[in-house]
């Protein structure tokens, strides 16, 4: 039926169902994804990233599945073979390879001892990226914790919390972890000797120390980047729509405000992880670090550092393990900032 162009009557054609073409015609040529697949998207298309990530996954490795099939164990001591350079034999061992016996090389030498620098090196790194990782965590834990509280309380309660975070952050950090390492240290050596806590013989006082001076000083940055990101999404709809429905304010940080702020904390996270490794390879190397046998890359380069004209290759291994290992972290998180920061996306 023809109709009238000024004719107010509506059109029944106009309500029919839409044919199979039309529905085709409709359908969004992309593919609709969500934020993690939007980021790994991203961050596949950063190569620096990506060799970054290649580089770390080889460095873990490196320190947690290696060991385990060297044949020298990092405490060993091979009695004639102190000192020796890579490739390199002592009198023990050239003595059982003339009598037909396989003997496996010191690849990276021997240090002073006679205990084979390579697995020495492995355990180094094992230690350094634990430290790294532990804390890491555990910075994100209290930070985030802290920061979301006072972000999404305000007023009062946010001018005290963040202000006493600001008197942690004017104190020196060097200052105050060589005072909290010694201080801690003896403590908790005075501690491991209860029956209730000898456990900590075998994780050792000194790396408990490490991890409650971490924890102590680490935490203000974090709170102060999830603050800055509470401050902003609190005042979002669907934060409100979950006030009218009833949420108390433990379920709103952690299940609307944490969550939508997770991009920035992983990215923060992956960034405090080489700033760890730092700090505790510079205290392993004033030798308030991992307790002798354990090593870490701060105390193998202690060690190396007498007899560094002698024997230059046990300093510089560990150090451009440390080096190595911190640009990776660095360019990864560089990657990982670029990928999952919305502000960002293209």
């Amino acid at each position: 039926m023809k109709k009238h162009k000024l004719s107010l009557q509506l059109n029944p054609d106009d309500f029919l169902p839409a044919t199979p073409d039309e529905k085709e015609s409709l359908v969004i040529m992309r593919k609709s994804v969500n934020f993690w697949a939007d980021g790994m998207r991203r961050l596949k298309k950063n190569k620096v990233a990506m060799v970054s990530l290649a580089v770390v996954i080889c460095i873990i490795i490196f320190a947690y599945i290696l060991p385990a099939f060297w044949p020298y164990s990092y405490e060993q001591q091979i009695k004639g073979s102190e000192n020796l350079s890579p490739f390199e034999y002592g009198q023990t061992e050239l003595a059982a390879k003339e009598a037909g016996e396989s003997v496996f090389p010191h690849i990276c030498g021997t240090d002073r001892l006679g205990r084979d620098f390579a697995v020495r090196l492995m355990m180094g790194t094992r230690i350094s990226l634990t430290v790294g990782l532990i804390c890491a965590a555990l910075v994100l834990l209290v930070g985030a914790t802290f920061g979301a509280i006072a972000g999404f309380a305000g007023g009062w309660v946010d001018n005290i919390m963040m202000r006493f975070t600001d008197i942690i952050y004017t104190i020196p950090d060097i200052l105050l972890i060589i005072i909290l390492s010694v201080a801690l240290k003896e403590r908790l050596e005075a501690l491991a000797d209860l029956p209730a806590f000898n456990w900590m013989q075998t994780v050792g006082p000194n790396l408990i120390s490490i991890f409650l001076v971490f924890i102590l000083i680490y935490w203000v940055g974090m709170a102060r980047i999830t603050r800055s990101q509470v401050l902003v999404l609190k005042e979002s709809e669907y934060v409100t729509a979950a006030r009218a429905l009833g949420a108390n304010g433990s379920r709103i940080i952690r299940k609307h405000l944490l969550t939508n702020c997770i991009g920035t904390l992983i990215v923060t996270t992956t960034l405090q992880i080489p700033s760890a490794i730092f700090t505790e390879s510079y205290l392993s190397f004033l030798g308030l670090g991992v307790a002798a046998p354990m090593p870490s890359l701060g105390s193998l380069a202690t060690d190396a550092v007498k007899g560094m004209n002698s024997y230059p290759h046990l300093l510089f291994l560990p150090a451009i393990m440390i080096s190595v290992t911190i640009l990776a972290f660095n360019l990864l998180g560089d990657g990982l900032r670029d990928a999952f920061d919305p502000k960002l996306k293209n």
